[in-house]
């Protein structure tokens, strides 16, 4: 069964947040969701271009209190 899991990196700066959706990317399991909480602006744009390059899936992008979250399936 599929996990959703979720990766505070608020208070680090590009590109500390997709470092560690990287490393949180080799620990879970195909099919699994990975939450970006983020305060750098930047991720919004880095994670969702790296997605698209390794074949992963956005699942959503919001904003919330100057907050990101990134979410993304891991597809292989």
């Amino acid at each position: 069964m599929a996990k959703r899991h979720t990766i505070d990196a608020r208070g680090t700066f590009c590109p500390g947040p997709l470092m560690e959706l990287i490393a949180g990317m080799k620990l879970a399991d195909v099919g699994d969701e990975l939450e970006v909480l983020s305060s750098d602006e930047g991720s919004s744009a880095d994670i969702p271009e790296w997605i698209r390059k390794v074949g992963h899936e956005m699942v959503a992008t919001s904003q919330e209190s100057g907050v990101w979250h990134v979410v993304v399936r891991k597809m292989k």
